[in-house]
């Protein structure tokens, strides 16, 4: 406030009545990380800001953001998340000015403010930090750190949320390694106490029972061992239900709990491997899925309405290999879940579009959709137009393909009669199934070694028709026949021997050691082979895990950043997320910022090149 006498009289004039002078322009272009970002291609290219002690305000854009637009994440075992008020919630609106959209508060800092995420606890004053490490200001030696920043370095050394990860999974790696074995009981193993402990070992479980407490299905443990379990699951659930509230998740100590109420049944996880609650939750949608594809949902109503405490274990007799195939799928670690996509197998686009039009060409006037479909990868895929399959139908079915031991039988060759509940939970649909194998024997001596072999290639028809069957058969010969004419049999099969290429072979000079990407448009996703450095079924579960973490971060609804890096001693990461894709990297412990950045553009220049050989677009269309 300014005081000043003027004849007499006192006068206050404040110095927020007066203009500012103007800022100097922005820069026109749409720049995001210090690159440009392509309006057309929607990618843009990935840079993190390098240090500097005071950048000029007539520098490139930049993240500037305001103290109230920075997430603040917790690690995982605190399960609390701060974010800023919704009023200043940030938002990624594609066109325009991209930066001015997305932080619309830039005029409130200086441009050497960034992003940074942090724990809780943190005075605001320290919100505007780096998200890769500096603290502005930290160049200056009259800028001493507060005392909430020291006490957080030295928490972060010891409790780091990657870290913690990593450290969990080292000691459930002895567990991990029995986790997938049966519980039954030899004969000097046979005390029940004993089953009973190696059971509460195991890290991972599955229940489903009815609204009445009758045990469907479990996991591990035959339904003595579960049943004193599901009784109490029952008692909590209908406690819940009894006040008109729903019971969703809880915690006991380092195991989750979530449950998943479908009408009639309960559907439960519970889990030690740090997976979140939407993960666990659409684990736990692919087992209800799984049983309509039994059964269709109106005859399962029908069921309990005739009778509440109908035993639905009859009905599914037999398909609790499906279920385990799932479940142990969960407990490994599937790519294809978390990401909610399917990957296809890579090939020239000349080779894919040609089997594109041998399907079409072959194609029976009773085919609703049909799929060529190697080693879990899809290969082609003929369909209606303006139809397509949902993933979690296709899931189904590649499960029932390579987990099914009993679908590889007679010859390689089934009729199966299945729901597909992402297409019509009412109803059934009939496929028919054709495996062959990779090596080089005829096609013949292939359908009858087929279930012997690791790299099963299947020929999946679907149709509405039960009287369909040796209709089908004869689309298959001919379509196989022409796959052998044109050489396309042959290709196949290379590409399948040939498996994932490494990531130091598909981006050379790389620090990254693995990653997966995931085109949103078309709901499929990449990734280089697990080996060399994580081709153990611990390893691989271990990467896992740090996929699941930041795949939690950057999809937990308060979420507001969209590019995310952590390191720990063991591991570097970094998450990307645009409208176009989702890009997920793992590199060593000494990989620096730069260099995670740098890799991860080399990824998503390599997809742009490849996308057509790396991902069916369209398919055969009729």
């Amino acid at each position: 406030m300014l005081l000043h006498e003027d004849e007499g009289k006192v006068n206050v004039s404040s110095r927020e009545t007066t203009p500012p002078p103007p800022l100097p322009p922005r820069p026109q272009s749409k720049e995001i990380f210090g690159d440009h970002l392509s309006p057309s291609s929607g990618s843009g290219t990935l840079r993190l800001a390098s240090k500097s002690s005071r950048p000029s305000l007539l520098s490139q854009a930049t993240t500037a953001v305001s103290r109230t637009d920075v997430h603040t994440r917790a690690p995982l075992d605190t399960e609390s998340t701060k974010s800023s008020p919704p009023s200043h919630a940030a938002s990624i609106r594609p066109g325009g000015n991209y930066l001015s959209q997305l932080f619309p508060q830039l005029g409130e800092v200086d441009d050497t403010a960034s992003v940074k995420s942090f724990k809780p606890g943190l005075e605001p004053a320290l919100d505007g930090e780096s998200l890769f490490g500096e603290v502005n200001g930290s160049d200056n030696n009259d800028n001493k750190l507060t005392n909430a920043w020291q006490k957080l370095n030295s928490q972060l050394e010891h409790d780091d949320s990657l870290e913690l990860v990593l450290l969990d999974d080292d000691m459930n790696s002895l567990q991990l390694q029995d986790e997938l074995e049966g519980l039954e009981p030899t004969i000097e193993d046979s005390d029940e106490q004993t089953v009973l402990h190696a059971w509460s070992l195991k890290l991972k479980h599955f229940f489903i029972l009815s609204s009445s407490g009758k045990p469907i299905y479990s996991r591990h443990g035959d339904d003595q061992l579960v049943s004193r379990y599901i009784g109490i699951i029952q008692t909590i659930i209908s406690f819940y239900e009894e006040s008109n509230d729903v019971l969703r998740t809880f915690t006991a100590g380092k195991t989750r709990f979530v449950i998943l109420c479908k009408g009639p049944l309960y559907l439960v996880a519970t889990s030690r491997l740090r997976e979140s609650e939407a993960q666990l939750r659409n684990q736990l949608e692919s087992l209800y899925m799984q049983i309509l594809s039994t059964l269709t949902l109106p005859h399962m109503e029908r069921i309990f309405a005739n009778r509440p405490s109908s035993d639905l274990r009859r009905p599914l007799q037999g398909t609790e290999v499906l279920l385990d195939g799932l479940a142990d799928g969960f407990t490994r670690g599937s790519p294809s879940t978390l990401l909610s996509s399917l990957e296809c197998l890579r090939m020239r686009r000349s080779e894919r579009k040609l089997i594109d039009e041998a399907l079409l060409k072959t194609r029976s006037p009773s085919l609703l959709y049909g799929l060529l479909v190697a080693s879990g990868r899809l290969v082609s895929v003929v369909r209606p137009k303006r139809h397509s399959l949902h993933p979690g139908d296709l899931h189904l079915i590649f499960n029932m393909l390579f987990e099914a031991g009993s679908v590889k039988a007679n010859g390689g060759e089934n009729w199966i009669p299945l729901c597909l509940p992402g297409f019509n939970n009412t109803g059934y649909v009939y496929m028919y199934v054709s495996f062959f194998s990779t090596n080089e024997n005829s096609f013949e001596d292939n359908r009858a070694s087929s279930a012997n072999d690791n790299d099963e290639l299947a020929i999946v028809f679907i149709s509405a028709s039960k009287e369909a069957f040796y209709e089908l058969r004869t689309m298959r010969d001919e379509l196989v026949g022409k796959l052998q004419e044109t050489s396309l049999m042959s290709t196949i099969k290379k590409e399948v021997r040939k498996g994932h290429a490494a990531c130091s072979e598909l981006i050379p000079g790389t620090v990254l050691r693995h990653f997966l990407y995931k085109s949103k448009g078309n709901v499929q996703f990449v990734m280089p082979s697990f080996g060399p450095h994580f081709g153990t079924m611990v390893t691989k579960r271990r990467l896992m895990s740090l996929y699941h973490e930041m795949h939690e971060s950057m999809h937990v609804r308060t979420a507001n950043l969209k590019v995310q890096h952590s390191a720990g001693r063991t591991a570097t990461m970094i998450a990307w997320e645009t409208p176009m894709f989702e890009l997920y990297c793992v590199a060593g412990p000494h990989a620096s910022r730069t260099a995670l950045s740098q890799g991860a553009n080399r990824i998503v220049q390599w997809i742009k090149r490849e996308e057509e050989r790396i991902f069916i677009i369209g398919g055969a269309v009729f």
